[in-house]
C-alpha cells in the first residue's frame, strides 16, 4: 500500500478585513516536510498518518502542508498554487490511500467550497479504487461535493480542539479497513438548520459527545461527527450539519444522522448564547469574592478571524480605574518592535489597538513600563505547540497587557506568565479567544465569563448579514422545519 498525506487549512471569516494569501501561510507554516518538524494543530495528523502507515510497513510520499491563520478570504492565487502542488503529487505518485487534512471552512476567491474543490480533482485523478480521507476542524461547512469526492470524512469532536490525534488515529483505521476491503463506508449527513458555537466542554454539549461516542461502541455506526459549521464564513452551506458513518448501511447512516441532529435541535435552548454585556460581566468582577476571574473577548478571537487588536475590554477597564486586570494577547507588531529597541524596564507613551479597522474600536494612548519581553514563544494547545512569535508585557496603573507580533489567540496562561506576569495576583484575566482557552485558563479561574463583546465574531447568529445563506435557520427562525 501507497499512502499520500497532506494538509491545507484555514479557516475563512468572509466579514474579516484581513486577506489571507501566501505570506500568511508562511508565516505560521509552509513545509514539504512536516512529520519531522514539530506537530502543530493541523499537522499533528500528518504525524500520526505516518507512524501507523509506517507500523504496517506501507510506503509514505508526503505532500505540501501548509495552514494560515484564520482571516479573511483566501487570495485565488495563493489557493490555486498550494492546491496544484499537491495535486500534482497525487497524479505523480498515484496512492491507494490519499489522507488530507483540510479546515472545513476555507473560502477562496473563486472558491465558495475549497476543500470540495480539491478534493473532487484529486477524485478525478485517481478513480473510484484509490480511497480519499479528510480530517477537518469541526468547524466546518460540510457540502455535498466534499460528500461525493471522499471516502470519509472525520471531523474534530472536541471544541477546545484537544483531539486531533484520535481523530486521524480513527480516520487512518478506516481507510485502512476500506482499502483491505474489510468495510465498505457509506456517509450520510442531515442539516441541523442551526447557527450557533457548541461548547463541548460543559453541559449540554459535553454530554452530546460522549453519547457519540457510546453509539460508535455500540457497532451500527463506524463514525459520528457534528460538523458546527463556521457562522462567519458566509457561503450556502454554513451551519450545522450531522454526519455519520456505517458500513454499507445507508439507510441506517441516514436514520443515525437524523437520530443525533434531532438531539442537538432538543438542546437548543441551554445552549443559546445568553452572555453578559462587557460592561455587565465587570460588575460581576467588582462583585466577586475569589479571583483571578477569566473573562472571554469572544468577538475579538484571532483564532475567528478578528484583528485581536480591538480595545473595547480595555477602554471599560481604563474608564471605571479597575487594578490587577490581565488583558491579552493583543496583535500589534509595529509596538512589539519599538518595544525590543527600549528593551524591559523603559517607559515609553504608545498606541494601543484599534489599528486595522471599525471592528477593532478607537486606539487608546497610554503610558506603559516594559515589563518583560521574550522572542520565539509559544503556546500549548493540547498535544500542540502554536506559535506566538516575540512576546511583550506592558503596565499602565496596575493593568498588564500582553501584545505579539504574530495575530493569535491566548490559549494557555503561558502566554502571559513566561513574560512574567503573575495570573495569580489578578482580579481578572482577559483572554481574546471564544473557547480554545477554556482547557488551559480554567483551572486557574475562580469563574469563567464569555462576554458579548462587539468586533469581528460578535455572537449574534440571528443577525449575521449572510448574503449566500438562505434565512431559514434557528436562532433566526423560531423552528426552520416549519418553514
Amino acid at each position: 500500500m501507497k499512502v499520500l498525506i497532506a494538509c491545507l487549512a484555514t479557516e475563512t471569516n468572509t466579514f474579516s478585513p484581513i486577506p489571507t494569501g501566501t505570506l500568511a501561510f508562511e508565516e505560521l507554516a509552509v513545509t514539504r516536510s512536516a512529520t519531522s518538524e514539530p506537530a502543530n494543530l493541523f499537522s499533528a495528523p500528518l504525524h500520526e498518518w505516518r507512524r501507523l502507515a509506517e507500523q504496517r510497513g506501507w510506503a509514505v510520499v508526503e505532500s505540501l502542508s501548509a495552514c494560515a491563520q484564520p482571516s479573511g478570504t483566501t487570495i485565488k492565487r495563493a489557493y490555486e498554487a498550494y492546491r496544484d502542488e499537491i495535486l500534482a503529487d497525487v497524479q505523480a505518485h498515484m496512492p491507494d490511500i490519499f489522507l488530507i487534512f483540510m479546515h472545513g471552512a476555507m473560502i477562496a476567491e473563486g472558491y465558495e467550497d475549497c476543500e470540495g474543490d480539491l478534493l473532487a480533482r484529486a477524485r478525478a485523478i485517481l478513480g473510484d479504487s484509490a480511497v480519499i480521507g479528510m480530517e477537518n476542524d469541526l468547524h466546518n461547512h460540510l457540502t455535498q461535493a466534499m460528500l461525493d469526492a471522499a471516502n470519509l470524512i472525520v471531523a474534530f469532536k472536541e471544541y477546545p480542539h484537544t483531539d486531533s490525534t484520535d481523530r486521524a488515529r480513527e480516520l487512518f483505521r478506516m481507510a485502512a479497513d476500506t482499502a483491505e476491503a474489510k468495510i465498505d463506508p457509506v456517509m450520510r449527513d442531515y442539516d441541523c438548520r442551526m447557527i450557533n458555537m457548541f461548547h463541548t466542554t460543559r453541559a449540554p454539549m459535553q454530554k452530546f459527545v460522549a453519547d457519540m461516542q457510546a453509539r460508535e461502541a455500540m457497532g451500527d455506526v463506524l463514525s459520528l461527527s457534528l460538523c458546527h459549521g463556521f457562522p462567519w464564513g458566509d457561503c450556502e452551506r454554513v451551519g450545522a450539519r450531522m454526519l455519520a458513518i456505517t458500513d454499507g448501511n445507508a439507510e441506517r447512516a441516514s436514520a443515525v444522522a437524523r437520530e443525533f441532529g434531532e438531539y442537538l435541535w432538543s438542546l437548543r435552548q441551554q445552549i443559546k448564547a445568553d452572555w453578559p454585556t462587557i460592561g455587565q460581566a465587570f460588575d460581576r468582577v467588582e462583585a466577586a469574592d475569589a479571583f483571578p476571574v477569566v473573562l472571554a473577548d469572544f468577538a475579538d478571537n484571532a483564532g475567528g478571524g478578528a484583528p485581536a487588536d480591538s480595545t473595547f475590554v480595555l477602554q471599560e477597564v481604563l474608564k471605571r480605574g479597575l487594578r490587577d486586570v490581565a488583558i491579552g494577547i493583543f496583535w500589534d507588531p509595529v509596538l512589539v518592535r519599538m518595544c525590543r529597541d527600549v528593551g524591559v524596564g523603559g517607559r515609553m507613551q504608545v498606541r494601543v489597538g484599534g489599528k486595522v479597522g471599525a471592528m477593532s474600536g478607537d486606539p487608546v494612548d497610554i503610558n506603559v513600563t516594559i515589563c518583560g519581553l521574550k522572542e520565539g514563544m509559544s503556546q500549548m494547545m493540547g498535544q500542540s505547540a502554536m506559535p506566538m512569535g516575540t512576546g511583550v508585557w506592558l503596565e499602565t496603573d496596575g493593568v498588564h497587557l500582553i501584545l505579539s507580533d504574530k495575530r493569535t489567540q491566548a490559549f494557555h496562561p503561558t502566554a502571559f506568565t513566561d513574560l512574567g506576569c503573575d495570573l495569580a495576583a489578578m482580579r481578572a484575566v482577559v483572554v481574546k479567544s471564544s473557547q480554545h482557552f477554556y482547557a488551559g485558563f480554567a483551572p486557574i479561574a475562580s469563574e469563567v465569563i464569555y462576554m458579548a463583546t462587539p468586533g469581528a465574531i460578535t455572537p449574534d447568529y440571528a443577525r449575521i448579514p449572510y448574503a449566500k445563506r438562505d434565512p431559514n435557520y434557528w436562532p433566526r427562525v423560531e423552528n426552520p422545519f416549519q418553514n
